[in-house]
């Protein structure tokens, strides 16, 4: 009887005893000396071909294929020419990627990457860039091609078959900035300081005045835009009286004439020393705020361009506010189709800009665009309607209260004028007490970010001694409904597209693709702080974890073709698995050629290339 058992590459016969003659054995009194596998680490190894350790299905040859598809004329065309040479750009950006593949973020982790890592090592061909080059090349050098590689990526995975851009699930998150999370400006309290400090300027030109004996319309208080140029004029003129009181003093003999003087020249230099020194460096310091904020409520003095956000810490949505940005991010098959990065904290405007970017870019439009409800808003409805009323695309997004509204305490709640009945003809509300409430006026006006919106203002008839107006407004006249004929249109035709069935089906997707992809980013890859600074360096360090992403993913499809070509064997109890009989061939210097033979067969890796002897 025997058994088969087999070492990755070779086979071995294993013969079974009869239990008469393992029982002797176990009574055996000779004493066997242990055997072991020869072992010297201080022999010399040489490895004759580096590519051949690594299989085919690793991560490493994955980003070796992609970035080697990419046209040279397309990364070639960012460097001037001339000077000394530079390292190749693919195989910078090959490194790059692995080390992002492999959860190390720091350039300095990846130069020891590249000393200690077998994979690295054959990427850089055995070359080691330093951790300035590799900085500077992340940071300063892919600013400028980064959007064009991210695309060639993905016309690659299409060409591929891995995505058809067809079905777009959005959703956006949250990163924290490599900010300090207490250097945090305020644009309520800039304002709020600016115009103390405004004030307080126009007590000392009125000081200024007086000291002075100019007239008060001469240097009055003025707009606001207009202090710094009053500051400079006032500047002026207790320069000029500063300077002839110092001449008159050196010119006068009467010591308490002199002190006199002194003590009128002291009085002019305070209120020029906090012009000089205080007053107008404020202002230019506030402008400067300003300027910055935009239409922030915030920012970050170690990074301006980061905004403070209420970061979700735990499972319980215990955060706090810390500087950040927020990634837009799309995804099909798990495949990270295309991203954008945000200064603004929530999802709902940020939806245009990242459509009117992904239309800006080579990349195809998607069919359908799959989002969650905090994205269902008028305006992003309308675009994506079209102004010729032709869909850009189809949109699978709920608003705001579409699962409040499928309640049952909803559906009874008397203030809700969607519960109420409506008569077009006379185009009237009846309200639940049964009063009319009828048309009174057209009202439009202008929502946070620009769009015009246009109101129906319906008023209830009286109800002054109504019984149910306590439970159905709070107002102390009569109660008004505001309709918005528009939106509620949007809302029906969202709500329709929701309850089909093949639709809702799709829509129920959305939370394996896009946040699956979320989790894998920040939990399982932690990649949960950006390592550079900036809006344009933060968006070529997203677009290197996308990319390594995708190639993760590229390399989980094929190491899962792999396994499904293996073949399988039962031999009683045990499933035996046999791969393709490939060799490497790994030379030893000064190694017996039997060991070299079982060296073979010990450490070969399923699916590496066979090189010729």
């Amino acid at each position: 009887m025997s058994n088969l058992t087999t070492t990755n590459n070779y086979y071995t016969m294993q013969l079974t005893l009869p239990l008469e003659d393992m029982e002797e054995k176990a009574v055996s009194k000779r004493n066997l000396a242990p055997t072991f596998k020869p072992y010297d680490n201080k022999q010399m190894h040489m490895i004759l071909d580096l590519e051949a350790l690594i299989p085919v299905h690793h991560v490493a040859r994955v980003i070796d294929d992609m970035i080697e598809a990419i046209p040279d004329e397309q990364l070639f065309a960012h460097y001037r020419g001339g000077g000394r040479s530079s390292y190749h750009p693919k195989m910078m950006l090959k490194v790059i990627l692995y080390g992002y593949s492999q959860k190390v973020y720091s350039c300095r982790s990846i130069e020891k990457l590249l000393q200690e890592n077998i994979p690295a090592m054959w990427l850089a061909a055995m070359q080691q860039p330093d951790f300035r080059t590799l900085n500077d090349f992340r940071g300063v050098r892919m600013k400028a091609f980064m959007d064009e590689l991210f695309e060639t990526m993905i016309r690659k995975l299409i060409a591929d078959n891995y995505i058809t851009m067809e079905q777009y699930f959005l959703d956006g998150t949250k990163i924290e900035a490599n900010a300090n999370k207490y250097s945090f400006v305020w644009k309520k309290s800039t304002l709020r300081f600016e115009e103390k400090l405004k004030e307080k300027i126009r007590e000392t030109l009125r000081h200024i005045q007086a000291i002075t004996h100019q007239e008060a319309d001469e240097h009055g208080e003025g707009e606001p835009e207009e202090l710094p140029v009053k500051l400079e004029e006032a500047a002026a003129i207790l320069e000029e009286k500063v300077e002839g009181l110092t001449e008159q003093i050196a010119e006068e003999k009467s010591v308490d004439q002199r002190k006199e003087m002194r003590k009128k020249r002291s009085a002019l230099k305070k209120p020029l020393k906090l012009i000089r020194k205080d007053f107008l460096p404020q202002l230019v310091k506030y402008e400067a705020q300003k300027a910055c904020f935009g239409d922030r409520n915030s920012y970050s003095k170690t990074d301006p361009d980061a905004t403070f956000m209420r970061m979700k810490e735990d499972h319980m949505k215990n955060g706090q506010l810390k500087p950040g940005y927020n990634v837009q991010m799309a995804t099909e098959n798990q495949f990270i189709l295309f991203y954008s990065l945000h200064q603004r904290p929530t999802d709902t405007r940020c939806f245009i800009p990242h459509m009117e970017k992904l239309a800006a870019s080579s990349l195809p439009m998607p069919k359908t665009v799959i989002a969650d409800a905090g994205y269902g808003s008028e305006e992003n409805y309308l675009y994506a309607i079209g102004e010729e009323k032709e869909p850009r695309f189809d949109v699978l997004m709920p608003y705001g209260s579409y699962m409040k509204e499928k309640t049952k305490r909803y559906k009874k709640d008397i203030k809700h004028a969607a519960n109420w009945t409506y008569e077009e003809l006379e185009d009237r509300l009846i309200c639940p007490n049964g009063r009319y409430v009828r048309f009174k006026k057209y009202l439009t006006k202008k929502s946070r970010s620009g769009l015009e919106q246009s109101f129906k203002i319906y008023e209830c008839e009286d109800c002054s001694d109504c019984p149910l107006k306590p439970a159905c407004t709070k107002a102390k006249g009569n109660r008004q409904v505001h309709w918005n004929p528009v939106w509620e249109e949007l809302k029906a035709k969202a709500k329709k597209a929701l309850e089909d069935d093949k639709k809702s089906a799709i829509y129920a997707q959305r939370k394996v693709e896009v946040e699956s992809v979320f989790g894998h980013i920040k939990g399982n890859r932690s990649f949960r702080r950006f390592s550079l600074r900036g809006l344009e360096k933060v968006h070529v360090e997203f677009g290197i974890v996308a990319l390594a992403h995708n190639l993760l993913k590229v390399a989980g499809i094929r190491l899962a073709t792999f396994l499904q070509k293996q073949t399988y064997k039962k031999v009683g109890r045990k499933t035996l698995r046999f791969f393709r009989p490939t060799f490497l061939f790994k030379g030893l210097i000064g190694q017996p050629l039997c060991h070299f033979i079982h060296d073979v067969a010990e450490h070969h890796l399923p699916g590496s290339k066979p090189t010729s002897s």
